[in-house]
């Protein structure tokens, strides 16, 4: 015999059984393609109105700096200029965040960061090699070539976004978006490049950071929810209940 209709909706409503965890994933995608477009567009214009000629806004931006220029200000720009770059920002910095994951019990997220860094780095190399803008004169740094897109600015915005994405907690946005903005400014600070190519580059680095995320947006958000002690810490899962948050064993 068959039930009401009615019936078998209050079973479905007063069930136990975890609904389906859908992510929206649609406009994010699509406003990080846009992202990239931009940064295409941005370097077609750069290219075709003569890659060594800066805007006149980039002009005048970089006469501040250089009259600015202190050693109060510079001494942290060169910081930010060895972490953003060279051998730490290949080797040391994603080492760190992926050893870091994986202690912490998170190998999702840093299969996902060290995809989104390959990529993030690819695209931004390619862009400077096919656009081919002279750095400005007025520079303290001995960078590799290409001004556009800024790779330490790339760099600075794929971590900020990953880590936020792969955490999601308010204070690493916020740090991640201090992060990146003071990267951004100490490149122009240092001469090493203009201020449009410091937003070609962030606007990779986040572009990228959103479209690898999507094909592992539900399994990141399945790791998020599990207890993350680090690897040498026991923990105790309960396979019977998928939803349990899991023991951890002191």
């Amino acid at each position: 015999m068959s039930r009401a209709p009615k019936e078998v909706i209050e079973d479905v409503v007063d069930s136990d059984a975890p609904a389906e965890v859908r992510i929206a994933r649609l406009w994010w995608v699509v406003s990080a393609v846009a992202a990239l477009l931009l940064v295409v567009l941005l370097a077609a214009v750069i290219f075709y109105r003569e890659a060594d000629k800066p805007f006149g806004f980039e002009v005048e931006w970089m006469g501040e700096l250089v009259e600015a220029r202190a050693p109060v200000w510079t001494i942290p720009a060169l910081v930010f200029d060895w972490v953003g770059g060279g051998i730490s920002s290949f080797v040391y910095v994603p080492l760190t965040i992926i050893g870091g994951l994986l202690i912490w019990r998170r190998p999702w997220a840093a299969l996902y960061y060290a995809i989104a860094a390959i990529t993030s780095v690819t695209i931004a190399t390619i862009i400077k090699v096919l656009v081919g803008r002279p750095r400005p004169t007025e520079i303290l740094v001995q960078p590799d070539f290409g001004s556009f897109p800024s790779g330490h600015s790339a760099n600075a915005a794929l971590i900020a976004t990953t880590l936020g994405i792969i955490f999601w907690r308010t204070w690493v946005w916020i740090t991640g978006a201090v992060y990146t903005i003071l990267m951004m400014l100490s490149r122009t600070y240092l001469g090493a490049h203009w201020i449009s190519d410091t937003i070609g580059g962030m606007l990779i680095g986040v572009g990228v950071a959103i479209i690898i995320w999507a094909p592992f947006a539900l399994r990141l958000y399945r790791e998020r929810r599990l207890p993350h002690p680090p690897i040498w810490v026991k923990v105790d899962r309960h396979p019977a209940d998928p939803d349990a948050a899991g023991h951890v064993d002191p």
